[in-house]
């Protein structure tokens, strides 16, 4: 039967995973490059697109932290006559009124930062990464299909199967945001409480913290206590 999500014995058979052909003799050996991608998008738990937007004056060694800046496109309908923010499926304005026949679409970009910290070992392996290869600018210059790729492929050599989505039942393979998601559910399961939920909410950059709620029914935790003590005599 598929699991609902990866785990941390997961994502370090990725990494071992983690290679790429030598161009001399043809043998696979491993990829500092693909390694420190998985361990970037797992460990603090950010976004692909997050991941792919570090650049090396992002990331502070001395407080073992990166900062984080998230770019989101929004699409918002208004009424033509009075400008109101309306609904997709708007037929009068609830402004002014009247009938909406040809409402104004503009698009409106919303930027977010927040800096979070990352574990000594992935610091180290960015380190190294920036050093060996005198890196600038970006860290990871590759695209978003390549990224998706690069994870794919670990997965695949790794043997891991398909996860299932617990709401939907729906079969899927390992994408970077399964990374994401297993982070934060090795996080609920460690410690569900109020405080942590909220500083999980702040490590993945959640607008409203009813998302980062959805990890606990993913993690199960809380339903299980809840049954437990529901049904002791």
């Amino acid at each position: 039967m598929p699991k609902t999500y990866l785990e941390p014995a997961d994502i370090e058979a990725m990494e071992r995973h983690a290679l790429t052909r030598d161009r001399g003799t043809s043998e696979m050996v491993p990829c500092l490059r693909d390694r420190l991608l998985i361990r970037v998008i797992f460990w603090p738990g950010i976004r692909v697109s997050e991941a792919l937007g570090i650049r090396v004056e992002d990331v502070d060694f001395d407080e073992g932290a990166v900062t984080i800046k998230h770019l989101k496109a929004r699409t918002r309908i208004l009424c033509p006559h009075c400008e109101t923010r309306l609904t997709r499926t708007a037929r009068f304005c609830p402004g002014c009124g009247r009938q909406v026949d040809n409402p104004v679409r503009k698009e409106q970009e919303a930027r977010r930062m927040r800096t979070i910290p990352l574990d000594s070992e992935t610091l180290e392996m960015l380190r190294d990464f920036i050093r060996r290869d005198g890196t600038e600018g970006l860290i990871f210059k590759i695209s978003r299909n390549q990224a998706w790729k690069v994870i794919r492929d670990c997965a695949e050599r790794a043997g891991l199967g398909k996860l299932v989505n617990p709401d939907t039942g729906r079969v899927r393979g390992v994408s970077p945001h399964r990374l994401r998601d297993a982070f934060a559910t090795m996080m609920v399961q460690r410690d569900d409480s109020t405080d942590s939920i909220r500083m999980l909410q702040e490590m993945l950059g959640h607008a409203d913290i009813g998302t980062t709620l959805k990890y606990r029914k993913v993690a199960g935790k809380e339903l299980r206590e809840w049954y437990q003590k529901a049904t002791q005599p």
